[in-house]
């Protein structure tokens, strides 16, 4: 009797290890459950940034405000008859602000 509850117990703690460490056990799974989670969140970032992209997109083909914009921001260009102001600190106005922070 005591054999049998012997082998039981190998194998039981055989099914348990293989039900733990093997191949698809529960480390496993938990390991890709929080690899699944991490991709989720990666690709709903990545959804987020095409979404803004998308409608960026479709600013600059459907109107002229978008290139308006990106003109001046970031080529610093003009509209014809405008006129542009560049204002300057004196130098020693510069020097005093630049102490104070």
């Amino acid at each position: 009797m005591k054999t049998v509850a012997l082998i039981l117990v190998i194998l039981i703690a055989f099914v348990q290890y293989s039900l733990w460490y093997g191949k698809g056990g529960w480390l496993e799974i938990f390991d890709l459950e929080k690899q699944l989670q991490d991709q989720h969140r990666l690709n709903q970032k990545l959804q987020n940034q095409n979404t803004i992209l998308e409608a960026e997109i479709i600013d600059l083909k459907q109107g002229f405000d978008a290139i308006e914009e990106l003109a001046r921001n970031e080529l610093g260009m003009i509209r014809k008859d405008e006129v542009f102001f560049q204002v300057q600190q004196p130098a020693e106005a510069q020097s005093v602000t630049k102490s104070k922070k």
